[in-house]
């Protein structure tokens, strides 16, 4: 008969109470669960969760830690499960490239120098480099309240080890420890990230987040997705790394856990083949700068430095190939031209480790658009570059006049892509906009397609000069009735011509593209003969040269609608429904024709 079945929960818990490390040892493990990139599928690392405390006699992790604690007993029990913990991660294949995360109780830093010093023993003894592990900093309570946490955290940091605020949103001080400490990750707590996909408060504040800790160098967690869906959006919207019941449930069996997930990489992107522009011309600037090693010798940076006078800064990447900042010249020059200053460094009593000097840089993903980047310098003065990321690894670096470049390049190729004729963008422009305003669901979306109809028999019979004329009209009038910033506008080619609007209702739309063609059909009638317009019709000859009466030119329009909450990242699959709305427009009557994404043609 078990411990558990034998005696009553209450009375084992209160036996329990003066005994928690003891019985702990016999009945706690932890289970892992895998943290992975979102956009590769990747396994990052794995959270180290507590299991079987309800045997002795606790509901929860949250119960035995608060009862430890009142008990005196919290150090002893943390320390038993964390090295536990670390025992587990240094028997997996890929220990030496993810990443172990560990939560600290805030009511262990004023015994913070004991823990982290048992712990680098441990860690020293399985051969685990402090760059594998983070810790994160749980906002049950407030972590800066307490006097010993800055010198906890230099600690930390001086020693390799990484650090995440665990449950953004809904604890103490999150924003403080944000703008005064170095922190590498930020977990979103699951209240923001459930259905996500259907609430647009939610996915406002998400995007807000995630700039917001990206231009500080801080990489994005979101944690407790349960859905496709939720997963797809918090991608798109540019967190880094996903954690949930979609990806993988805890387990305690190493075997169980898994590597990679490759399939979420081809979620929403099934047909994706293309880079957009701004990647295309980031790629080209990118600069691929030597790095340095966190745990490299001081001796290792000045040699650098001396090979290479012209540079002012360097990378600086952990273990696994993640960067964690740059280091700037002019922090070691005090100690090169102090008398002792190199011997001063290299001396273990005095402690300065290469993580002493390293300044937290801007991190963004090599999939990031121009504007973005330049956003970003604009709300850091300081900063001389941005380090670019491919996944969650250093890729190399963009500076500022780099970024002009993009930016510059990026003008002259949209004013290349611009229709001579109307000025208006052309297809790449149109392209990536689409790309772009399917990625964002925050409200519906319009794509409006629209093709004369018996262009070629007009062309044919009036001459070009007066085909031009129609095609400038048919634009001077789309100027006229969609002015808005929001508003998007381009020129496929020929007589095809693309309109977007976001945020209207399909009446409000109707409403407008009625005006629009009754303008451009009562214009155009002019371009013809009085013979022409009285008759109706004239006589050309169709695409195979075949002699017919064909109607007056006139304008259709398919309208596409993206409803809200819908996030896409496959173009392709909004240009397989324009085909089919675009022939019901020019076979309707009134020349338009709608289709709400998702339903069947």
């Amino acid at each position: 008969m078990s411990l558990t079945a034998a005696v009553e929960p209450g009375v084992l818990r209160r036996y329990a109470s003066d005994q928690i490390v003891t019985l702990a040892k016999l009945v706690i493990e932890n289970a892992f669960q895998p943290i992975v990139e979102a956009g590769t599928g990747t396994v990052f690392g794995y959270e180290a969760l507590m299991r079987g405390q309800e045997r002795i006699g606790f509901d929860s992790p949250i119960d035995i830690l608060d009862e430890a604690e009142r008990t005196g007993q919290l150090l002893g029990l943390e320390q038993m499960v964390t090295s536990r913990a670390l025992a587990k991660f240094a028997t997996l294949p890929n220990a030496g490239s993810t990443t172990l995360f560990l939560n600290l109780d805030v009511r262990l830093i004023p015994q913070g120098d004991l823990l982290v010093d048992g712990l680098l023993q441990h860690m020293k003894k399985a051969g685990i480099a402090p760059s594998s592990v983070c810790f994160e900093l749980s906002e049950r309570f407030d972590n800066t309240s307490v006097p010993e946490f800055s010198d906890l955290v230099a600690k930390m940091r001086d020693a390799g080890f990484k650090l995440a605020i665990d449950d953004f949103g809904v604890g103490h001080g999150e924003m403080k420890l944000l703008a005064d400490y170095p922190v590498d990750y930020l977990k979103i707590d699951r209240h923001f990230v459930a259905n996500i996909d259907r609430n647009a408060r939610k996915r406002h504040i998400l995007r807000n987040i995630v700039n917001i800790a990206h231009v500080l160098g801080t990489r994005v967690i979101a944690e407790g997705i349960e859905t496709e869906a939720e997963f797809l959006t918090c991608r798109e919207f540019g967190v880094d790394l996903v954690q949930g019941w979609f990806i993988a449930r805890p387990t305690m069996l190493v075997n169980e856990l898994k590597p990679a997930f490759p399939h979420l990489q081809d979620l929403g992107k099934r047909t994706r083949n293309s880079q957009s522009l701004d990647e295309i011309l980031i790629r080209k600037q990118i600069e691929v700068l030597p790095t340095i090693g966190e745990n490299d010798s001081i001796d290792s940076v000045f040699e650098l430095f001396r090979r290479n006078p012209r540079r002012a800064y360097f990378p600086v990447v952990n273990a696994n190939g993640e960067p964690r900042g740059i280091i700037h010249e002019y922090q070691l020059k005090e100690y090169i031209y102090q008398p002792f200053g190199r011997d001063l460094l290299k001396n273990k009593v005095y402690e300065r480790s290469i993580s002493h000097f390293v300044e937290m840089a801007p991190i963004v993903g090599l999939d990031s658009d121009a504007d973005t980047l330049m956003a970003i310098f604009a709300n850091m003065e300081s900063s001389d570059c941005l380090i670019v990321t491919e996944g969650t690894h250093y890729a190399g670096i963009v500076s500022a006049a780099s970024l002009i470049k993009v930016i510059n390049e990026k003008q002259l190729k949209v004013a290349q892509d611009q229709n001579p004729l109307t000025g208006l963008p052309g297809n790449r422009a149109i392209h990536d906009f689409m790309q772009s305003t399917g990625r964002d669901g925050d409200e519906v979306r319009h794509f409006c397609y629209c093709d004369f109809d018996n262009f070629k028999p007009f062309n044919d019979a009036y001459g070009f000069h007066l085909g031009d004329h129609a095609i400038s009209l048919f634009a001077a009038l789309m100027r006229r009735y969609f002015f808005a910033e929001r508003h998007f506008l381009g020129h496929v080619g020929g007589d095809d011509f693309f309109i977007s609007v976001s945020g209207w209702t399909v009446e409000e739309l109707r409403e407008i593209l009625d005006r629009l063609l009754a303008d451009f059909h009562a214009d155009v009638l002019e371009f013809y003969s009085a013979e022409d317009r009285a008759a109706g019709r004239i006589r050309g000859h169709d695409r195979s040269g075949t002699e017919a009466m064909f109607p007056l030119m006139r304008c259709s329009i398919g309208i596409l609608e993206l409803p809200e909450g819908l996030v896409i990242d496959d173009i392709n699959r909004v240009s397989t429904s324009i085909a089919g709305i675009k022939a019901r427009a020019k076979e309707s009557e009134i020349g338009i024709a709608f289709l709400s994404l998702g339903e069947t043609n």
